[in-house]
């Protein structure tokens, strides 16, 4: 930012009003900085005003105000090298790549001998595919860098390489944070080098990681650990989450935390990470320290995901609810609090509905028309269909659930683009990426750009995979970013969006009576909507004799969020009418004693012997499948059912007692159930849970007979069809198109 100015030559009106907006600028206060400014610009014809303008435009959003203030500047000074710089990057924020270019190279023509530009350009050019002229424009900014300092180029290079894995191109990025690597420092940079070299080595670990180096990617994490800085330890230790790497993450925070004692950020760092994992009780602890070192503005949503996780999701959204009314509230609350809702033992369908509705309303204003996307007939030609995820990667279900439909797609009709805009890369991301004609790696990108680049590939549907589940893009759908737009698979409920045009379900997830309840449209898919067929091998379980003669196991391995008032009551209840019976509960907290102990005491409040339940936390996969042979029957959660776990018992032969709820989310078990032509094993109420629990464990021969021919039952059924499966939403897609 310009200094204060001293010319003698302005008038006084114009240099206190310049003096005053670049004070509320350094504060954040951006909308009373713009104020400023343009009363300095109605005074004066001041270059530096008319560049911090823009700059404010740009920081509140305002992107069309923001490009002509940046041409205003330059009709002040042709030769502004910022104002070009800049202009370039809301070009290319914008997704306006021709402009980008054009502006960097008016910026290196003003001056070559500075990096940014060439680096900018370089940047924009490998978006486009444009490599020759793009390498040229990265050596200019190497060789520009290079008369400043060997610190400088190697700046160079990691910013570089981290475009690149923006793109998605984890090889090429690795090769050039290498590059970053080998710059030798000067003797006093080296001795200071020891961070800087581990903001590149965690860069190279996450390349190692995409490319599945999993064994050179954890070498490379622990080097990059024996760093110093404390905001880069915290980035190690996020990205350590965020590759399920959770014991390391949690390692690294604490080590944050001892080498800086006094930080209140290490602490807060340090609860997030735990709170994360599951280790609620340790997080709190850790968030109080950060609190008592300095006010956290997070730290009441801190508290609700902690209400959350302990399973009292109705606490929890009274917290959000209140964090909503105060300023500075998150942007993805209002996605928080539905999420939240769909858990509340204290909330009917319709109250969640209107919930879902009431929040996301103001989203649809001034969205784009349906109409004024133009395409082409659909005759004689493939359906352009776009899918949006985050979540193409590890055991997520979505990962599940889409991996085989992605690969069962009928190339010869629908032309696929898969918008990644997740973080996470692993051997699944890279399998679905060859999966999809299309790959486009958009988290970096804002929802203006993603949209105008899905405009640009002529989708004629767009397939949300997330809803309300983060990260997700609903300010992109609300605003419309397809002629047709749909979610699917990722969000059990009606999204509430305005401009969502339809949701995918079945005829027992969202029966037409239910229809009110959805703001969307709704096509009911044949069978169930979900489709269960994985791609991993998972032995089918020896059911012999010894299971029928064994105390009968009760189980679930849903997360302990689900494990609201309402069906811990239930499961009490169950456990009291079935003498002898156990309980195996199995969910990633439950590894932590403090979060046993806590569910323990809600159990034994119900009455609960403590002696009848076992606690189990999170193993890899495929461990977690084998351990379903320790269950006989499984108690699916209310109100929000099993989804992916329900499949899973049922994949492993542990057949789900389940209640037919009034929503999608407390229907799913009902679905599924009746799917497998089980409809005995559904209650209506929670008498008849209660029931159907006891009537089925009490024949425990004509269990286990059901137990041993399970998997094979299923297979021989439609809903585990993954082709037919993929044929139904198919011709769905084509009726959505075509409506």
């Amino acid at each position: 930012m310009d200094a204060v100015q001293t010319d003698p030559a302005l008038p006084a009106d114009a240099v206190q009003a310049f003096n005053a907006a670049n004070a509320d600028f350094r504060a954040g206060h951006w909308p009373e900085a713009l104020a400023q400014y343009e009363l300095a610009l109605a005074h004066a014809s001041m270059e530096s005003a008319a560049l911090q303008r823009a700059r404010c435009l740009v920081r509140m959003g305002q992107w069309m105000p923001a490009r002509e203030a940046f041409a205003a500047t330059l009709r002040i000074n042709p030769a502004n090298y910022s104002a070009w710089l800049e202009a370039g990057h809301l070009c290319r924020q914008m997704g306006e790549l021709q402009q980008a270019m054009g502006s960097y190279q008016r910026a290196i023509d003003q001056v070559p001998e500075r990096y940014e530009a060439p680096l900018a350009l370089a940047r924009v050019l490998e978006l486009g595919g444009n490599w020759e002229v793009a390498q040229r424009a990265y050596q200019h900014a190497v060789q520009a860098a290079s008369h400043e300092s060997q610190a400088r180029v190697r700046e160079v290079h990691h910013h570089m390489a981290r475009y690149r894995m923006e793109r998605g191109d984890a090889d090429f990025a690795l090769k050039t944070l290498e590059a970053a690597l080998q710059v030798r420092l000067g003797p006093q940079q080296n001795g200071a080098s020891v961070n800087e070299d581990a903001e590149i080595q965690i860069d190279m670990g996450e390349c190692l990681m995409r490319l599945g180096c999993t064994e050179q990617a954890l070498a490379v994490f622990s080097a990059a650990s024996g760093a110093q800085r404390e905001s880069t330890l915290a980035r190690l230790a996020a990205l350590s989450y965020r590759l399920n790497l959770w014991t390391d993450a949690i390692a690294v925070s604490r080590r944050n935390v001892a080498l800086h004692l006094g930080s209140p950020w290490a602490h807060w760092n340090l609860a997030y990470v735990l709170n994360e994992c599951w280790q609620i009780e340790e997080a709190e602890v850790a968030l109080l320290q950060a609190q008592k070192l300095a006010p956290m503005p997070g730290a009441r949503e801190m508290r609700a995901s902690m209400a959350m996780r302990r399973g009292d999701a109705d606490a929890a959204l009274l917290q959000y609810q209140a964090l909503a009314g105060e300023p500075g509230a998150p942007a993805a609350l209002g996605s928080t609090m539905a999420m939240c809702s769909l858990y509340c033992d204290k909330l009917d369908a319709q109250a969640v509905a209107d919930l879902h509705r009431t929040l996301f309303a103001p989203l649809g204003a001034g969205a784009r028309a349906r109409q004024s996307f133009v395409r082409d007939p659909l005759d004689g030609r493939r359906i352009r269909l776009g899918l949006v995820s985050a979540d193409f990667h590890h055991h997520h279900p979505v990962n599940i659930l889409m991996q085989p439909v992605l690969r069962e797609l009928d190339r010869s009709r629908f032309e696929v683009f898969v918008y990644f805009t997740g973080t996470s890369h692993d051997e699944q991301t890279q399998r679905a990426r060859q999966r999809a004609e299309h790959w486009r790696e958009v988290s970096s990108l804002g929802n203006a750009q993603l949209a105008k680049m899905m405009d640009s590939d002529g989708l004629d549907i767009l397939l949300d995979l997330a809803g309300h589940t983060d990260p997700q893009r609903i300010q992109l759908y609300a605003q419309r970013a397809a002629p047709v737009q749909a979610t699917y698979l990722g969000y059990p409920a009606s999204t509430g969006l305005p401009n969502m045009d339809w949701l995918l379900g079945d005829a027992l997830v969202t029966p037409e009576s239910a229809d009110t309840l959805c703001s969307e449209r709704v096509l009911r898919l044949p069978g169930t909507v979900f489709c269960f067929a994985p791609e991993a091998d998972y032995p089918y379980p020896h059911y012999d004799k010894s299971h029928a003669n064994r105390p009968l196991t009760f189980g679930s391995f849903n997360n302990v969020p689900k494990l609201t008032p309402r069906t811990l009551a239930l499961w009490a209840l169950v456990l009291a009418a079935v003498p002898q019976s156990r309980l195996l509960l199995k969910a990633p907290s439950l590894g932590d004693a403090t979060a046993v102990q806590a569910l323990g005491k809600r159990l034994q409040a119900l009455g609960v012997d403590l002696a009848r339940v076992e606690f189990r936390g999170a193993t890899p996969l495929a461990e977690m499948m084998a351990e379903y042979a320790d269950i006989d029957i499984a108690l699916d959660p209310v109100p929000y059912n099993g989804g992916t776990t329900s499949l899973q018992a049922l994949w492993m032969g542990v057949p789900v007692v389940t209640l037919r709820g009034h929503s999608f989310v407390s229907r799913m078990g009902a679905s599924f159930m009746t799917a497998a032509g089980l409809p005995q094993w559904v209650g209506e109420d929670d008498a008849a849970y209660v029931r159907v629990a006891v009537e089925r464990a009490r024949d425990r021969q004509a269990l286990l007979a059901l137990k041993q021919g399970l998997r094979a039952h299923l297979q021989a059924l439609p809903a585990w069809d993954v082709l037919q499966h993929t044929h139904n939403l198919e011709a769905a897609i084509a009726q959505m198109c075509a409506a």
